[in-house]
């Protein structure tokens, strides 16, 4: 049998995500903060970028006229060419829900004299430096000291095990009566209850080392947690055979217990959030600046330039040739990453003003006047795809006179626009449902189909389910836990 070969030439199209296309996008995700980190790495690493040294003046006005240039390509699809008496069990769990401190004071001083408070304060313990330290006062063999590392190395952030106690004494190989005596230790260390696998044995460590030694509270927190946390106070009167004055009673010593321990000692990290745009109203209108605050303006040196020149000007070894190919490589990337700032920049403003000029009302009277809208729309006003606008909307914040948001913000699908009705975005509907139930009796608290049934009133068509399921987005209780409380 004979095989016939044959060729053919096809010609096809691929975009090539080159490293200068992928650091292209990448800045486009990076916030203000990270974008101004990259750039002074960037600048560490290659010699062919410096620093513009000019005058405030004349950069300010430069600036103006960057931002009124518009791109004549899309983002980065092409690489350019370069040369009280109830126990409140919700608001127990969530004051220690937090995963950060408060935002810290903006008060600044100018005195030079200030100390340097870097040079004032060392830096916090972690929890498991916290506890080490604790144990390390203690009398302990080498072997039990191994195993309440292994322990205390298996607690996350909250105080509890990461890893089930079974899985950590199979590791340690160890007699299981001798760790759980280690985990017993580590449970009564400061912060009391951490290395617990639950939240009842975490309650529990801490309850039977509390100065008022509660047996009956021992006794709820061991086989009624579910029914405190429901405030069915009744039931477990009629189970345990005590006065509910008795269980309120109790109750009222487990606001002293931390749900979290571990969050009493690990050190929470503060995050920064800078606008990367401000929006601010002039003579009725509203103008759009990109933040270049900290962002170092680039150029090329002159000095590597002429190094280029005078090599293709001469004969060079092949030691020239090498040193001439790393600065040309130098050279377009540096090149690149100044364009790729700019184009940053410039889609950024793109986005900023089309979102304000879609959320006018917003901007004039308030978040209840947020109209629905989707990337799509945005996409389709400043002509770039819709991945695009996503990634500029990512971590990017906007100043406004009204407050500060995430770009996210302001993207919401439409709901209610049933039966010829307008369509209101899913924030307003929050905000509408919020109001409805703070303005309630507290007594004859709404039910979802009664909330649904004010909204239409208010041209909102929603249903029932929709609102329930907006109501646990905002962790408002069902109505009949409300008149219970």
């Amino acid at each position: 049998m004979a095989i016939k070969l044959s060729q053919s030439l096809k010609q096809t199209q691929n975009l090539m995500m080159t490293p200068q296309l992928q650091q292209a996008i990448k800045l486009l995700t990076l916030t203000h903060l990270e974008m101004t980190n990259v750039i002074a790495e960037e600048m560490v690493d290659n010699p062919m970028l410096e620093e513009i040294d000019t005058d405030p003046a004349d950069y300010n006005l430069e600036k103006l006229e960057m931002q009124n240039q518009e791109a004549n390509t899309e983002s980065f699809e092409q690489a350019p060419a370069v040369g009280g008496d109830d126990f409140d069990w919700n608001s127990y769990v969530d004051s220690y829900n937090s995963s950060s401190s408060s935002a810290p004071s903006m008060t600044s001083f100018d005195s030079e004299d200030t100390p340097n408070y870097e040079n004032m304060v060392s830096q916090s313990l972690s929890l498991a430096d916290h506890l080490e330290w604790q144990l390390r006062m203690e009398e302990l063999t080498e072997e039990e000291m191994n195993i309440a590392s292994l322990i205390i190395h298996n607690i996350n952030d909250d105080g509890y095990l990461a890893t089930s106690m079974e899985d950590l004494i199979a590791e340690s190989k160890a007699d299981r009566e001798l760790c759980l005596d280690i985990q017993r230790m580590v449970q009564e260390l400061d912060p009391v209850g951490c290395a617990c696998e639950t939240l009842v044995d975490c309650l529990l460590a801490q309850a039977r080392i509390a100065e008022e030694r509660s047996p009956l509270l021992e006794r709820i927190i061991r086989d009624h947690l579910e029914d405190l946390k429901n405030r069915d106070h009744k039931k477990i009167s009629k189970t345990i055979g005590v006065s509910e004055s008795q269980i309120m009673a109790s109750a009222e010593l487990l606001k002293n217990f931390h749900p979290k321990p571990g969050r009493l000692i690990s050190p929470q990290e503060t995050h920064y959030v800078v606008p990367d745009i401000y929006v601010k109203e002039v003579g009725g209108e509203f103008a759009v600046q990109v933040n270049d605050e900290g962002i170092p303006r680039l150029k090329v040196s002159q000095l590597y330039q002429q190094m280029l020149k005078k090599g293709a000007a001469k004969d060079s070894s092949a030691e020239d040739d090498e040193a001439s190919k790393y600065v040309q490589e130098k050279l377009n990337s540096a090149l690149f990453l100044i364009k790729s700032i700019q184009r940053r920049q410039s889609t950024i403003t793109k986005v900023a003003k089309a979102i304000v000029s879609q959320q006018q009302d917003f901007f004039k009277k308030g978040p209840k006047y947020l109209k629905p809208m989707v990337l799509k729309d945005v996409a389709n006003e400043i002509g770039m795809h819709e991945s695009t606008v996503s990634r500029v909307t990512t971590n990017k914040y906007m100043h406004t006179p009204i407050g500060l948001f995430e770009l996210k913000y302001f993207f919401n699908t439409g709901v209610g626009g049933k039966n010829g009705s307008a369509d209101i975005s899913s924030e307003v509907l929050k905000i509408k449902i919020k109001a409805l139930v703070e303005n309630e009796s507290p007594k004859r608290p709404l039910s979802d189909q009664k909330i649904a049934e004010l909204l239409s009133r208010d041209g909102v068509e929603v249903a029932r389910r929709t609102v329930a399921k907006y109501r646990e987005m905002l962790d408002i209780d069902s109505s009949a836990r409300r008149k219970a409380k």
